[in-house]
């Protein structure tokens, strides 16, 4: 058995309502988070692509969960939003127990 297959899926996702626009979030993970023109912070799919809609939510990749930790943990807005895909629990952010 690998880390992947002991490591639980993950997934995360914005509140644009709450973000500041700060950036944390895209220069702790690049590949998962980005500024818009709108000033606002989004996730990315796999492919690289900035997903806009409310709630888009995209994987953690297990190589950058320490970023993406991280960059919820900093985050000024308290928006980031990280979850366990299996039953929807937030494991890092504003409403992690």
């Amino acid at each position: 058995m690998t880390a992947q297959d002991e490591a639980p899926e993950l997934e995360v996702w914005i509140d644009q309502d709450l973000c500041t626009g700060d950036g944390i979030c895209a220069q702790y993970a690049p590949e998962v988070f980005e500024l818009d023109i709108d000033g606002l912070a989004y996730v990315k799919s796999t492919d690289d692509e900035l997903l806009q809609d409310k709630g888009a939510t995209t994987p953690v990749p297990l190589k950058l969960l320490n970023d993406v930790r991280d960059s919820a943990k900093e985050c000024p807005g308290d928006c980031i939003h990280v979850r366990r895909v299996q039953d929807l629990v937030e494991v890092y952010g504003p409403d992690a127990e």
